[in-house]
């Protein structure tokens, strides 16, 4: 890491995302952030264009007003980064850090032109990945002394997945698969249009060896007769187990049939004030679509030095 004279250090190439290897995350962003700044902007940011110097340089300071889990400076440091490549920043605070009214999260050096245009796709950002890391870590401090981990859902802002789901990462969640190319998830609409939970599992079965080698398969449940069948059709060929809709009740018999063959998964009317009853069962994991659906976003600002 390379420090200027003012503390700052060059964005350019310094962040490591964990996508990164995955699924080219830095790639993903930069589409990401190139979009929103052309649907921002159009012909021009011409509040700015109005009054301020083209060449002037300026600091500014990423103010927090709300308590929560903080997320999204890597993702501001790559924004500024990408509008001025000479851009400094400065980070104060780490995502993931637990942060207070008051408090500050980075500091960026860059031309005023820059920091004006970038000013609200960083606070939309960084206010909606902390909203949800926030409600992430809400719920993943109820699982504290349980095997079970939490997970995340499909259930996105269209366009704006990658960093709802890095949110959820941040905020101590697991991401689920990212989107429908990742994995094989036959769900109740796929087993009745297919003809049965037995013929779907063996198609995909059947698909993966011939089209996908390592794609793995989730089967959707909706009854204890549905998991009897995946327990004895799914064996060496399903993963995952989804146990949708049950109670936790009905979810320890259903984790009896599977044994240990199978990872576990309860979804459907999980919320905080169940969620632990959930956990208690031992399944492996439970998926909360209200993470990213249902989070709010935090108060932060973006202020001149």
């Amino acid at each position: 890491m390379s420090w200027g004279a003012t503390g700052f250090f060059s964005v350019t190439s310094q962040l490591h995302f964990h996508f990164l290897c995955v699924m080219n995350f830095r790639t993903q962003l930069l589409h990401l952030i190139d979009e929103a700044l052309k649907e921002d902007c159009g012909d021009g940011d011409h509040s700015t264009l109005s009054c301020i110097d083209p060449h002037e340089r300026g600091r500014a300071v990423l103010k927090i007003k709300e308590a929560g889990v903080l997320a999204g400076v890597e993702v501001a440091a790559q924004i500024f980064a990408y509008k001025d490549p000479d851009s400094k920043f400065q980070k104060l605070k780490d995502d993931g850090e637990t942060m207070q009214p008051g408090e500050k999260a980075f500091e960026v050096e860059a031309g005023v032109h820059t920091i004006l245009t970038c000013e609200r796709l960083v606070l939309n950002c960084m206010q909606r990945m902390s909203g949800i890391a926030t409600l992430t870590k809400t719920y993943t401090e109820k699982l504290a002394g349980y095997k079970t981990r939490l997970l995340d859902t499909r259930k996105t802002t269209p366009n704006f997945r990658l960093l709802e789901k890095e949110a959820v990462r941040i905020g101590g969640g697991v991401n689920h698969r990212f989107g429908l190319f990742d994995m094989i998830m036959l769900k109740d609409n796929h087993i009745d249009y297919c003809g049965g939970i037995e013929k779907a599992i063996d198609k995909a079965w059947k698909y993966v060896q011939e089209k996908k080698p390592g794609l793995k398969i989730e089967v959707e449940t909706r009854s204890l007769e549905d998991v009897e069948i995946v327990a004895k059709a799914g064996k060496g060929k399903v993963f995952r187990v989804m146990l949708d809709n049950f109670t936790p009740a009905q979810i320890k018999p259903a984790l009896e049939i599977l044994g240990d063959d199978f990872e576990t998964e309860a979804s459907g009317g999980i919320n905080i004030s169940n969620i632990t009853a959930y956990a208690a069962t031992g399944v492996d994991f439970v998926s909360v679509g209200a993470l990213i659906h249902q989070a709010r976003s935090l108060d932060l600002s973006l202020k001149a030095i």
